[in-house]
């Protein structure tokens, strides 16, 4: 690792002292602690071996939430503390088993879907195939489905893969992602997002309603991968009749032999438990005070929480031990930033943003308030569309907030979120880390992840880009989703270059630049219509 640190220190030292505020000695101090003495692999080891997955208000999470609090105190980290915010049920998988007994024995690849009840015991029943996309494909099946499993998606032709399990981006990948896009909404695609997103409310009351003993989706892959990814958490919505999401392989063999002779029969046993303990979900929030109190803060997050088929090592225990790095690198190093930097970590993310959501609404600004409680799609869907919004004191204080949850994959950029003013600085930012494969400032949005909605009121809030791996491809929600499936020199240099953005946003003489607060959502052409994207 020698070589990377010398390389590292003689470009921090060429770099523009104007441009870069993390000083040469500095730079080589956060390179040296984040190589030498890295802790980021043992912390992603825990959180994915040790605490397993760690679903929004399950035991583990509660764990989980316990064991960063102790780790960043023990870091000599100050402030540490938990910040609840309303979610409703926890819920976690003891054992699941999911078995065809005719026509023959098969033992199937099946996981239960989050939120829904256990089978209490063993259920036994034959299939009945009854796709339904929607309330309107009801009738058809209304009186048919009293004792039955129930398959309730379309089987499917199978897939071929269209791009490698594994990639590292290429030049040219990079490149296209450095081109503007005009932001854009449409309120009748937002209605017909919503009206789909509500189905799985719907479907559950339909199958209690008919005498379904059990339900089955199929995985949206191939290969034998399920997600079990459900959303219906809220006190009171949860469904009476147990789900499972079953590997698309799996799924097609039933289908076929329901169409083609006698049903076949499952056995099915999920023994789930919901956790009514606490409603509350907790971000886990810690500080390296700054300098000056006047000077506001700088601020670092990722996703604590996981769904459950795997140990939620990629999505996004990676991210959290690398913010977590990021922050013993900078206090282990000694430094001593002018902005308080603040690491952050959040709950529910999985289901809709919750945690994030909850840290603007306390601290950042308001949105008007909901008449009722939102369900969680409708929650992620049009909580960005909904004006006024009025900035609290807090507002002005966030100086620059950076995300990390796309894997292990190692940082090659940036993404300026269209904030063209950022551009220039972020390119200076990273020229010291050039031989380290990170230089690409691109100006595109995204979206789907914590910075997204800070960026919707008008705080700087960023996403890195980092290489996909197999992150996309196989491991994201899945049960792959392992520590075997975590790169630990990338994670131990995107460690590095998040301090020491971090380091450069507090000690900046100025705050990164701001775009506007925006007074209503992107308007549609009306003329051409919304924009595609390509």
């Amino acid at each position: 690792m020698r070589h990377l640190l010398l390389a590292t220190a003689a470009l921090l030292v060429a770099a523009p002292a104007a441009a870069q505020s993390v000083d040469p000695a500095t730079g080589g101090a956060l390179v040296a602690e984040g190589t030498d003495h890295s802790e980021v692999m043992t912390t992603a080891e825990y959180l994915a071996d040790v605490i397993g997955p760690r679903m929004t208000n399950s035991p583990a999470m509660r764990t989980a939430e316990q064991w960063t609090q102790d780790k960043f105190r023990g870091w000599g980290l100050v402030d540490v503390h938990k910040e609840g915010f309303d979610f409703g049920r926890g819920w976690w998988i003891e054992k699941s088993s999911v078995r065809m007994v005719a026509p023959r024995p098969v033992q199937l690849t099946a996981i239960p879907i989050a939120w829904t009840p256990a089978t209490n015991g063993v259920v036994t029943a034959p299939v009945i195939v009854a796709p339904m996309k929607s309330a309107g494909d009801f009738a058809q099946w209304k009186g048919k489905l009293a004792g039955k499993v129930v398959l309730v998606s379309a089987p499917g032709t199978g897939s071929e893969p269209n791009e490698p399990d594994f990639q590292r981006l290429s030049d040219a990948d990079l490149a296209k992602l450095d081109v503007y896009q005009e932001p854009t909404w449409d309120p009748a695609n937002q209605r017909q997002t919503l009206a789909r997103a509500g189905f799985e409310r719907a479907l559950a009351q339909f199958l209690a309603e008919e005498g379904a003993v059990a339900y089955v989706t199929r995985s949206r892959n191939d290969g034998k991968l399920v997600h079990g990814e459900g959303y219906l958490h809220h006190v009171g919505e949860t469904p009476k009749v147990p789900g499972v999401e079953m590997a698309a392989e799996d799924y097609r063999r039933l289908v076929r032999l329901a169409w083609t002779g006698k049903a076949p029969t499952l056995e099915i046993e999920n023994n789930v438990h919901f956790d009514d303990s606490d409603p509350k979900a907790y971000n886990i929030i810690a500080d390296i005070k700054g300098s000056d109190p006047r000077a506001g803060y700088v601020m670092a997050g990722a996703h604590l929480d996981s769904w459950v088929a795997g140990d939620g090592a990629a999505d996004n225990g990676a991210g959290s031990a690398m913010v977590m790095e990021a922050a013993r690198i900078i206090a282990a190093s000694g430094i001593k930033p002018k902005r308080t930097i603040r690491f952050a970590l959040w709950a529910g993310e999985e289901q809709s943003l919750y945690g994030s959501i909850a840290y603007i609404e306390q601290h950042l600004a308001k949105r008007p308030a909901w008449d009722h409680v939102p369900s969680a799609d409708e929650f992620y869907y049009s909580w960005a569309t909904r004006f006024p919004i009025t900035p609290l004191p807090g507002h002005k204080d966030l100086a620059a907030y950076f995300n990390i949850d796309n894997g292990s994959g190692k940082i090659r950029g940036i993404y300026a979120e269209n904030n063209m003013a950022v551009v220039p600085i972020f390119r200076d930012w990273l020229a010291p880390f050039a031989s380290m494969g990170a230089s690409t400032v691109a100006i595109q949005k995204t979206e789907g992840t914590d910075h997204q909605f800070m960026q919707s009121v008008g705080i700087p809030a960023f996403q890195f880009i980092q290489d996909p791996l197999d992150y996309e491809s196989r491991v994201h929600h899945t049960q792959l989703d392992t520590y075997d499936h975590l790169k630990a020199a990338d994670m131990r240099q995107a460690s590095i270059i998040l301090a020491a953005f971090l380091l450069d946003a507090a000690n900046a003489r100025d705050p990164l630049p701001r775009l506007p607060i925006p007074t209503a959502p992107a308007v549609t052409d009306p003329f051409t219509g919304p924009a595609k994207e390509k």
